[in-house]
């Protein structure tokens, strides 16, 4: 599963692995966790998801719905590189770990980097909890996402 969205998209989410519903749909973020998504795009930006390019860091689901392994993440590594040198997004919001740990180059956790933007190129990227996070951690997990997304929005400048 490669992609989908705005190919000259200014915002582009980068997620960990497809999961089931990914894998039957053929398209990321299309489950619980891409309904989330889809609502947050609404409410925060004023967007909906055709207006953003949605991609993973592994392009195939790991068995059993297991975390990527690092091998299977450096294999997909240069597919991800040429989605974003392709797509040249003015942000990137990484969401959770694997995405933010592998685009920040750093092995600090998600709830220690997020809350900031940090330069990436040309682009900002801000990273976030996956949506599923969200989901399983109720309220506060959701509004730290929440204002994630309105720091993306202010930095493409959808509004402020």
């Amino acid at each position: 599963m490669f992609g989908v969205g705005d190919p000259d998209a200014d915002l582009m989410f980068v997620g960990e692995a497809p999961g089931r519903d990914e894998d039957i749909q053929g398209e990321p973020f299309v489950g619980r966790s891409g309904q989330l998504l889809d609502r947050l795009l609404a409410e925060e930006l004023g967007i909906e998801r055709g207006q953003v390019y949605i991609a993973n860091v592994v392009k195939c689901r790991p068995p059993d719905n297991r975390d990527p392994r690092p091998d299977e993440i450096a294999a997909c590594r240069p597919y991800l590189a040429t989605q974003v040198e392709l797509i040249a997004p003015r942000v990137i919001v990484t969401l959770g770990n694997f995405a933010t740990k592998l685009l920040l180059e750093t092995d600090k956790g998600i709830t220690s980097v997020r809350g900031a933007s940090y330069p990436m190129g040309d682009a900002y990227l801000v990273p976030t909890f996956h949506p599923a996070a969200a989901l399983r951690g109720g309220g506060v997990v959701l509004a730290q996402m929440r204002a994630d997304f309105v720091r993306a929005k202010l930095l493409i400048g959808l509004g402020g």
